[in-house]
């Protein structure tokens, strides 16, 4: 199983992105998946997850009404759709899958699958 993170990139202030994580070798439309994030010197955080099927998200403060987390199952795919963006959302972002459960946690040791990470810098 593989999880591929992608469309991360240097953005100014007040721009977006939208960071894809891509699922080979199983489906997981029954699964949670999970957005954390890395800035340098500090510890890797949560940002966003969704539930299998889609039914239940969660945010973290810092980032509730500004980002957007959705799947396409047809697509085996999970999106982050991140607007306003600010210079303290620079950080390597990483995706994960739950392999056992649909149920939304923020909590990292949940999470049996991670994507590699991209890289997003947000310019001020």
């Amino acid at each position: 199983v593989q999880l591929q993170a992608s469309g991360g990139g240097l953005v100014q202030a007040g721009g977006s992105l939208r960071l894809s994580c891509a699922a080979s070798g199983r489906t997981f439309s029954s699964n949670a998946v999970g957005w954390f994030r890395q800035a340098p010197g500090k510890e890797r955080e949560f940002v966003a997850a969704i539930s299998g099927n889609g039914g239940s998200t969660a945010y973290a403060d810092s980032v509730k009404g500004r980002f957007a987390i959705s799947r396409d199952d047809a697509k085996n795919t999970v999106y982050l759709q991140m607007n306003s963006l600010k210079p303290e959302d620079t950080a390597v972002y990483y995706c994960a899958a739950d392999r056992n459960g649909p149920w939304v946690t923020r909590f990292q040791y949940v999470y049996d699958y991670w994507g590699q990470g991209t890289q997003v810098t947000v310019s001020s």
